[in-house]
């Protein structure tokens, strides 16, 4: 049994909801999915990303050299522009190619390389165990918060903590109080300041604010604040700087407005990907003792795409095929463009939905939903959300 919508108020025997919360509401779309087909479209994606692996070879090593060229090729013209920084359209350009070489730096290649993409090529310098990148977080905490606790219980309220990064209400199940009226304010100030957010993600602010960590939990992950922050500072609003003689000023400004255009691009691409309209979140009943096939379901459900051309999909790090990342975090993401297609067909066959739209739909979606969830529910009411009911376990024929 796939594909059969059904109206909300419908009970079906031996089915679990999953996927979403009061499907009482009206308005509510669900899908039904029975167990057997559930793991068939499991076999169905093990199978597209064996293809995939087998495939990997020569191409996927030139692609990586030459987005790795060009990163280092935007670096080196951006720090040398800073040097006639104090002509406007210099600076502004040297701000620019700066910017591109960040967001490439930390997009598809840092986000890419760390996730073991490029571990199969035996390359030191894109070995996922040590690499590091251009951006405030040590790279072992960002794989422990991203690679380990999103990717493995991603919109899980409760285990997933990038429901809200620990500050904001991005989910109706989260309990609504005060602080949250400040939901767009907490939004802003995390989008201009994504990479300190990010760096400070491990450290679960609002359990040491509870008292349920103390300093001995707290203290490594300092340590490596202080190494990896302290080298990003020293880099960018001291040394470079220095080497730029007077125009020191100028180039610390020129420096710091890229690491800001990298924050606010790398924030809206990762929000668009997790949060707009559609996106779907879990409880720990509906996800406890996952098959395969559910677990492929829950990521295909819990994500979002951002269609787009060639050249936004290579600065999005190809973070704009959400859906395909979650279901295959580990294949380079230069190939979710030739997946998406098959992906998009699996979810129509088995009538499931496929979220995805342009970059001003869904970030528009994700600005409408950190303002309405700042408000009290009684002021705002609820959003149908559409929904799956699954057979979680095999029936007796």
């Amino acid at each position: 049994m796939f594909g059969i919508s059904v109206p909300s108020f419908l009970p079906i025997p031996g089915f679990l909801r999953f996927g979403t919360r009061d499907i009482d509401r009206p308005g509510a779309e669900l899908s039904v999915i029975g167990y057997d087909d559930v793991e068939e479209l499991g076999r169905e994606l093990d199978a597209l990303r064996a293809e995939v692996v087998a495939d990997l070879g020569a191409a996927d090593r030139e692609y990586i050299y030459r987005i790795i060229k060009a990163q280092r090729g935007f670096e080196v013209a951006g720090r040398g522009l800073m040097y006639l920084g104090f002509l406007p359209p210099f600076w502004l350009a040297g701000v620019g190619a700066l910017s591109i070489s960040k967001i490439l730096d930390n997009m598809e290649i840092g986000h890419n390389v760390m996730h073991g993409q490029y571990d199969w090529m035996r390359e030191p310098g894109l070995n996922s165990r040590v690499f590091e990148w251009d951006t405030v977080c040590p790279a072992d905490q960002w794989k422990h918060s991203h690679n380990y606790l999103h990717h493995t219980f991603t919109n899980i309220v409760g285990r997933d903590r990038d429901i809200g990064y620990g500050i904001l209400r991005m989910d109706e199940t989260q309990r609504w109080n005060p602080y949250y009226l400040g939901n767009p304010v907490y939004a802003t100030a995390l989008m201009f300041l994504f990479e300190w957010g990010v760096m400070l993600h491990d450290l679960e602010a609002e359990n040491v604010v509870q008292g349920k960590r103390n300093w001995v939990d707290v203290k490594p992950l300092v340590q490596g604040w202080w190494r990896k922050a302290g080298r990003q500072v020293l880099k960018d609003y001291v040394l470079f700087p220095a080497l730029s003689g007077p125009l020191f000023v100028s180039t610390l400004l020129g420096n710091a407005t890229a690491n800001v255009v990298r924050n606010v691009w790398a924030y809206s691409i990762i929000f668009c990907g997790h949060f707009p309209s559609g996106v779907q979140s879990f409880t720990e009943d509906e996800t406890a003792d996952e098959t395969r096939g559910q677990w492929y379901l829950r990521q295909m459900l819990g994500s979002a795409n951002i269609s787009g051309s060639p050249l936004f999909h290579i600065m999005s790090g190809n973070l704009s095929h959400q859906i395909e990342h979650h279901l295959f975090p580990d294949i380079p993401a230069h190939r979710y463009p030739e997946m998406a297609p098959r992906v998009r067909e699996l979810c129509e066959r088995y009538g499931l939905p496929y979220n995805t739209g342009g970059f001003f739909r869904q970030i528009g979606s994700v600005w409408a939903k950190i303002f309405r969830l700042a408000l009290p529910p009684s002021l705002v009411g609820r959003v149908p959300v559409s929904g799956v009911i699954v057979e979680r376990r095999k029936t007796a024929a």
